[in-house]
């Protein structure tokens, strides 16, 4: 199935608008990608040149044009519009605005937000039966899933195009029916991840051994099934057996642990400032970078040729 998507405009360019702008461009799009003068903006053509060269691609063949302004899109020629700039509701919801006011009325306008409700973006605004969530993940010139998030205005035959669009690109797209907090992917990822904060938190593993169990256990079923279908090869009768054993145990803290928060409190954030649960200098953050790009190209491999 061939696309319809011909123009589209990416608003933001920090890593998840630049990778996203490679990867629509590498499917044949023209992209528009919105770029203040600044930080994002500078780091654009390394940041493109490494996200194209893991596509197989020539950043300088494909069509990713950069745009100052909001203003400066070609609103009359384009036929979706992602948002993805920083995630503060106030700065959203002003762009949202101003968008309303540009687009042409057929135009989708959706939320790349992760953290904020498509429907709190768009409260108020005309024409919110145009506007959803499409929601990508880091890297998103790598990670095939793509959600789309309806929200209590949403127009579902326009969901539905663009569930059908995203599947013409390759993407694999899940449909989220309402718009709830972590929407469906990042709330199932919540939900482990509390778990094993708790578990480094109250002493019982450490922070290897969590990753160590997760890669090298369930996780690492995890490209051949998912939950679901891993529960119905190996039974759902154990399930609920072991749900019944272990649910009442499981971690049901509404806030962060210590362990996290102690370190977000030090500026211990991880790669970005040097040290989290390790230190980490330019080289070894290279290093690791490539290792993890190179793991994730071998599991969308595997998972494509299931499907020649």
């Amino acid at each position: 199935m061939a696309t319809n998507l011909k123009n589209l405009a990416v608003v933001g360019a920090g890593t998840m608008g630049t990778d996203m702008a490679v990867r629509f461009a590498a499917s044949g799009c023209n992209v528009y990608l919105m770029a203040r003068p600044g930080k994002s903006r500078d780091n654009y053509a390394p940041r493109a040149r490494r996200s194209a060269a893991d596509l197989g691609a020539d950043l300088a063949k494909l069509k990713i044009e950069l745009v100052s302004t909001l203003e400066g899109l070609p609103w009359a020629e384009l036929d979706l519009v992602i948002e993805n700039v920083k995630e503060d509701l106030a700065v959203k919801q002003e762009l949202f605005r101003k968008m309303v006011g540009l687009a042409q009325p057929q135009t989708p306008l959706t939320s790349n937000s992760s953290t904020y409700s498509v429907g709190r973006i768009g409260e108020g605004l005309e024409t919110q039966e145009r506007m959803a969530g499409l929601h990508f993940f880091m890297p998103a010139h790598l990670i095939p899933l793509v959600e789309v998030v309806l929200t209590d205005h949403t127009d579902q035959a326009m969901a539905q195009r663009l569930y059908e669009e995203m599947e013409a690109l390759q993407f694999k797209p899940v449909m989220v029916k309402r718009d709830v907090p972590g929407f469906l992917a990042n709330r199932m990822q919540a939900a482990l991840s509390r778990e094993a904060w708790s578990l480094i938190d109250r002493d019982i593993a450490t922070p290897e051994d969590v990753d160590r169990a997760v890669r090298y256990g369930f996780g690492f079923r995890y490209v051949a099934a998912g939950p679901v279908l891993q529960k119905e090869i190996s039974g759902l009768d154990v399930t609920v057996a072991a749900g019944k054993s272990l649910y009442p145990d499981l971690c049901k803290d509404d806030t962060p642990p210590n362990c996290l928060v102690d370190k977000v409190a030090r500026g211990e954030w991880g790669m970005k400032t040097g040290k989290g649960f390790w230190e980490w200098d330019d080289a070894q953050i290279e290093v690791e970078r490539a290792r993890y790009a190179k793991a994730l190209k071998a599991a969308l491999a595997i998972l494509q040729a299931e499907e020649n």
